[in-house]
């Protein structure tokens, strides 16, 4: 296993919704330790999204829209006499999170050419709607799990 790091118990939660899953959010988008200038693209993101869904809250259209990319199962590698086999496996809710903002942040990083924040809206609304690529993402992680089923009975 990678090191363990304090993160959940000393995860803040964002200062404008109070909530931990953004403040995990912004924390993943920061590069360089430029937290300032991912809370503003964070926030310019969430303003794109009210006017592009009006009446709705865009916070709660980002909470939705994790919830759609969070896979259930993936397959793991599985060394069996010799040969690998893909083993489906449940993923626990870290995993789960922390899978669903890496897939949401790497769609956005590989568009290129806009704005950060404006990318970022695009695939959270789309993710909102169970489109896009990090969605993507997770239906073939899901059927790669369904592909594989027939090897279910190596987990242990």
């Amino acid at each position: 296993m990678g090191k363990i790091t304090a993160s959940r118990t000393m995860l803040k939660p964002d200062p404008r919704h109070n909530s931990r899953l953004a403040g995990k959010f912004i924390n993943c988008l920061m590069y360089d330790g430029k937290k300032t200038t991912a809370q503003i693209v964070f926030y310019d993101a969430l303003e794109e999204i009210g006017k592009r869904i009006p009446d709705s809250e865009p916070i709660q259209i980002f909470e939705a829209a994790v919830e759609n990319v969070k896979p259930y199962i993936e397959v793991r590698s599985k060394r069996v006499g010799g040969a690998s086999y893909q083993v489906p496996m449940q993923v626990n809710r870290a995993r789960q999170q922390s899978l669903a903002i890496r897939w949401l942040l790497s769609a956005v990083r590989d568009k290129k050419g806009r704005p950060m924040h404006l990318k970022l809206a695009d695939e959270l609304v789309a993710a909102y709607k169970k489109e896009g690529v990090a969605y993507t993402k997770r239906e073939n992680t899901h059927r790669m799990a369904d592909a594989n089923k027939a090897f279910a009975h190596f987990a242990w």
